[in-house]
């Protein structure tokens, strides 16, 4: 739609798109369409298969897209859709689905409460927190940048397989930043060799087991865990890349973001591509588990922003999805650049499951990724099998699991010893992706063919 100035200069075009002819208007490259166009409002909206109609009125500036449903007032989550045509058009938030899910409800208030009591904390403690991690910060940067990962206990074992693969492969993790959960992680930490911090302030509360699924509460505890060091780095001015301690790397990914004649050194904040494409994460489908972010006014405004929504955290259990719902507001506020990674050179959980062409690249050599991260996954045990039979698992079997770690936790063995100088290839299931054929291992999901025909 065109205000009368804004039309394209070619008289031909401009009268074909002002005619009343009953003709559609016709297709013009973005150069020519924009040509005059001194401001750009752009929409982008996803029917899904429903009867959608999307009104533009004139009337004062918005720049929210408001949404109204044919959906009972109170919302009882449905197995089939909720949508009636005899019922009015109502005013409902942008999350309400049309089975009556609401994946965006105001947090409920003593969920409002306990991040309260966590700000408090957080508030009270700051100085002092910065004056300890002011001089490890410093340390560790390299060209103002800190790789910057989050553990506890539970999860030990994969951040020393992040370590032990870097290693194997001469990579560099000089300025990799632990942020330890508890004591545990942090002597694992700086036994490989990584800097580590330990705030007992504002993380001597978090769980020490890992989760057992997706969004169960230490999963949750954990997301919150998750914001606060970047948010501090941030603040302190340096720039970061987060990611979890379930990524392995094949090259050094920070050469991505540091290239200035890349047109990504434009951006503000990217992301791996989730591969989620449902309301919670729309519109961007950035993964939390790997990002890299830099400092500027509007990514230190961001993250404090996240910091103080610790109660939509806990609501949804996902830090994930609360920083999506920021993005888009602040992409829109102050103009937030941000950018969705390429996911055959950024591969996650969701690649490994859904895109069998890109891991038989993968796995014949025909594609190197940067890095890859197996999210998408039920639970730790998924993951390090996973691992396993892709070639991305680099620890000996008597460090792997909880219990092993319990028991070099109790005779003081040194982690370092665990580390295995050739990845520990193993065979579970043959309907996923393997660097060696599988066909004799059971299947995961059942009737599902084998990866390797």
């Amino acid at each position: 739609l065109y205000t009368k100035s804004a039309l394209p200069s070619d008289p031909t075009t401009s009268a074909a798109i002002t005619g009343n002819d009953g003709n559609l208007a016709p297709m013009v490259d973005v150069a020519t369409g924009t040509a005059n166009c001194d401001v750009l409002n752009v929409i982008t909206v996803n029917p899904r298969n429903t009867a959608t109609c999307t009104a533009i009125i004139s009337d004062y500036e918005n720049f929210h897209m408001q949404r109204w449903m044919r959906i009972p007032v109170e919302l009882r989550r449905s197995r089939s859709s909720t949508l009636n045509r005899k019922l009015p058009l109502r005013h409902v938030g942008r999350g309400v689905q049309a089975n009556a899910l609401d994946s965006f409800p105001a947090p409920r208030l003593f969920f409002q409460k306990d991040n309260m009591n966590t700000l408090r904390t957080y508030f009270s403690s700051l100085d002092d927190v910065l004056a300890e991690l002011t001089p490890i910060a410093k340390k560790v940067a390299k060209d103002n940048a800190i790789i910057v990962l989050v553990c506890n206990k539970g999860q030990s074992d994969l951040l020393m397989n992040f370590a032990c693969s870097a290693r194997s492969q001469g990579l560099d993790t000089a300025n990799v930043l632990v942020f330890a959960t508890d004591e545990h992680t942090h002597e694992v930490a700086t036994g490989m060799g990584f800097a580590s911090f330990y705030d007992k302030r504002n993380f001597g509360d978090m769980p020490e087991k890992e989760a057992h699924a997706y969004g169960d509460r230490v999963f949750t505890q954990m997301m919150y865990a998750k914001v606060v060091p970047v948010q501090l780095l941030n603040m302190m001015g340096y720039d970061v890349l987060f990611q979890d301690v379930d990524v392995v790397w094949m090259k050094n990914p920070l050469s991505v973001f540091h290239d200035k004649s890349s047109k990504l050194y434009d951006f503000d904040i990217l992301f791996q591509d989730d591969g989620a494409r449902n309301v919670r994460f729309a519109p961007y489908s950035g993964n939390t588990g790997f990002y890299y972010v830099r400092h500027n006014k509007r990514t230190q405004y961001l993250f404090t922003q996240l910091l103080y929504n610790g109660d939509m955290i806990k609501e949804t259990n996902s830090h994930q999805q609360a920083l999506t719902a920021l993005l888009a507001e602040h992409s829109s506020l102050t103009g937030l650049k941000v950018k969705t990674l390429d996911g055959e050179d950024f591969p996650s959980g969701f690649h490994y499951h859904r895109k069998k062409e890109l891991m038989k690249n993968i796995v014949e050599g025909k594609h190197q990724p940067y890095l890859f991260h197996m999210c998408w996954t039920k639970n730790k045990d998924n993951k390090i099998l996973f691992m396993k039979q892709m070639g991305m698992w680099y620890m000996k079997e008597e460090c792997t699991g909880s219990a092993a770690l319990n028991k070099l936790d109790k005779d003081h063995t040194p982690v370092s010893s665990c580390c295995s100088a050739e990845p520990m290839v193993s065979c579970h299931y043959r309907d996923k992706p393997s660097i060696i054929p599988c066909k004799d291992s059971p299947p995961i999901d059942a009737g599902r063919p084998s990866f390797w025909k």
